[in-house]
């Protein structure tokens, strides 16, 4: 499909999603939510994308969502622009695949907001994180990033509003690798190609499981991964890809015993 706000190229086993208003510093519009929606949905039943890498491009991930559409909203819509909102976040909040997000620049509001749906963050030295919406006289959205940095920090990151480099993302947990701005794409690549190598099945369960067991107690969390791991365990999928490791291993070289 072509979409106005999004530029979507498929590689090998997995796709770039990437956030196509650079006049507009990637704000999240009308239309890019609705897109970000559909590309999400379409990617999701392509057997062939096992991984997606979410980006905003080089110098910039996305400011938030637009000012001027939000600033013009009449109050009766305000309710189906909230729902839009969720639709697509949920939507890759609860991803079958994995996401990772490479954020170049700044991610701000609506944009942080995204970079804390994806599973792993693949961050520029140049990126910067902030949601400033209490500014606005509203409320961030606090929940997914709680789950990362815990509950203190985040309160710290939506209250006072206050911008986050990467090297801080990285100490805090909010980032999981941090590369100069030349090299950040290659590696949330480089990091896509490599998990689109593993089971598709495997990957969905481990994605419920990490969003599952944190919520349990310890005794009822350990119970409920090992019924998953049983389940995997028993598939062909399993005994298939031992057996492929297994063939490429080498045999151990002979070790002569004549003397020298």
């Amino acid at each position: 499909m072509t979409y106005k706000t999004l530029i979507v190229e498929k590689k090998k086993e997995y796709a770039v999603v990437k956030l196509n208003r650079p006049h507009d510093m990637n704000a999240i519009s009308r239309d890019m939510r609705r897109e970000l929606y559909e590309v999400f949905a379409d990617l999701e039943i392509d057997p062939k994308v096992k991984v997606i890498v979410l980006t905003g491009g080089e110098y910039i991930f996305s400011a938030g969502m637009d000012i001027k559409e939000m600033n013009s909203l009449p109050d009766e819509e305000c309710d189906e622009f909230l729902k839009s909102i969720m639709k697509y976040l949920k939507k890759i909040y609860s991803y079958k695949k994995p996401v990772i997000a490479a954020v170049g620049g700044i991610a701000l509001g609506g944009g942080f907001n995204l970079v804390t749906v994806c599973d792993l963050v693949v961050a520029s030295e140049s990126a910067i994180f902030c949601h400033p919406e209490l500014k606005f006289g509203f409320n961030p959205f606090f929940y997914p990033l709680s789950q990362i940095v815990g509950v203190t920090k985040a309160k710290e990151i939506v209250m006072l509003g206050e911008p986050i480099g990467a090297n801080e993302a990285l100490k805090i947990g909010l980032v999981n690798k941090v590369e100069p701005p030349e090299k950040f794409m290659e590696v949330a690549e480089q990091m896509a190609e490599t998990l689109s190598k593993r089971s598709v099945r495997a990957f969905e369960e481990l994605k419920n499981l990490c969003s599952i067991v944190p919520r349990m107690d310890k005794m009822a969390a350990m119970d409920t991964e090992s019924s998953i791991c049983a389940l995997l365990f028993a598939r062909d999928e399993r005994k298939e890809q031992m057996k492929e490791v297994l063939s490429k291993k080498k045999s151990p070289k002979k070790v002569s015993t004549k003397p020298c």
